[in-house]
């Protein structure tokens, strides 16, 4: 009888907590499907510039599964791959080709030069062995120097997330928010003192993710450290902002880990450890919408491809958006707890 009425107990708690019971029952469905749209979407095929190709390989490059469009000049090809709208330029010159990769990705890499031999297989008048240059990258880049970027926007941002919930959570149980506002603090200087007594910790954190990834784990680097800490930074500033804002609307710690496949989950498909373009269009502009896949752009921008202000701006824009929004609904939020 007891043992029954103890497993009762625990079922009727559960009954009543609607959000765990959408934990356990709906977040599942919810990540398999998205994971079903992002992994079952579109095949993804390299874009290819080329310029002064002969006729005949010109129309096979055509009909092949690469997306060729063809310039004028060398020049227009090679700026077009600068911008990133391609991922390859190839010519011949003296009957050998010749092909620059973007360089970015290695599996795309690996993608472009397989389909460009297997062609080139079948002309005879044409030397078959490819000269190979990188625009930015290397024949050694590994993979996990690709999404390695990625990675650490990532963990910078959950972590952070993490560490806002759960803090912000314990001022609100443990009493001390709301001893604050029963002095004449304003709402808006609370938030900008708890954000950053938080930050402070939060840039400890990216400094230190951000130094380790590079002088310890040797990632490849050819940008500006300190741009690369700036988006780290503002990467931790939105996730503390966002994170803290969620903690409004949780009573425990274990609500706010059922956030989780909600905020988190869906910022790793988007963010770019997996290739956007093989989604169904209508999927890929989601990432509009997740501050990581900015803060991920502009990780990778600056760490392989030594981009600068100009290139990866728009982006640390939009994260200090995320952030002064992030930062105006928590200060929204806090009329709950006092009307001023």
């Amino acid at each position: 009888m007891r043992v029954s009425a103890l497993a009762l107990r625990i079922m009727q708690q559960f009954v009543r907590d609607r959000r765990t019971l959408a934990l356990l029952f709906i977040a599942p469905l919810f990540v398999l499907t998205l994971m079903k749209f992002v992994f079952d979407g579109q095949s993804v095929s390299p874009d290819i510039g080329i310029a002064e190709m002969p006729a005949a390989l010109t129309e096979q490059l055509t009909s092949s599964d690469a997306d060729i469009q063809s310039y004028s000049s060398i020049d227009e090809a090679m700026a077009d791959l600068r911008k990133g709208n391609l991922d390859a330029v190839l010519t011949v010159n003296n009957g050998r080709p010749s092909i620059t990769l973007e360089g970015s990705d290695p599996s795309t890499n690996k993608a472009v030069l397989l389909l460009l031999q297997n062609i080139l297989r079948e002309h005879v008048n044409i030397d078959t062995s490819l000269v190979v240059s990188y625009l930015h990258g290397s024949a050694d880049m590994a993979s996990f120097d690709s999404f390695g970027p990625v990675l650490i926007g990532f963990f910078s941002f959950f972590f952070v997330f993490l560490l806002a919930g759960v803090s912000f959570l314990r001022e609100r149980t443990s009493g001390t928010l709301e001893r604050l506002l029963a002095t004449p603090i304003r709402r808006h200087e609370i938030v900008v003192g708890y954000l950053a007594g938080f930050g402070v910790f939060a840039l400890l954190q990216a400094t230190l993710i951000a130094a380790y990834s590079v002088k310890v784990l040797d990632m490849y680097m050819v940008g500006s450290i300190g741009y690369m800490l700036l988006i780290n930074l503002l990467l931790a500033l939105t996730a503390l902002t966002l994170g803290t804002l969620l903690s409004s609307f949780a009573s425990t710690e274990f609500q706010i880990i059922q956030f989780i496949p909600i905020v988190i989950v869906p910022q790793a498909f988007f963010s770019g450890l997996f290739n956007l373009e093989a989604m169904n269009p209508w999927l890929q502009k989601i990432s509009n919408i997740m501050p990581l896949y900015y803060g991920a752009d502009a990780m990778r921008g600056i760490m392989i491809r030594g981009e600068g202000w100009g290139d990866f701006g728009v982006d640390a824009y939009v994260l200090l958006g995320f952030s002064a929004l992030f930062a105006l609904l928590n200060v929204i939020a806090l009329r709950k707890h006092r009307q001023l």
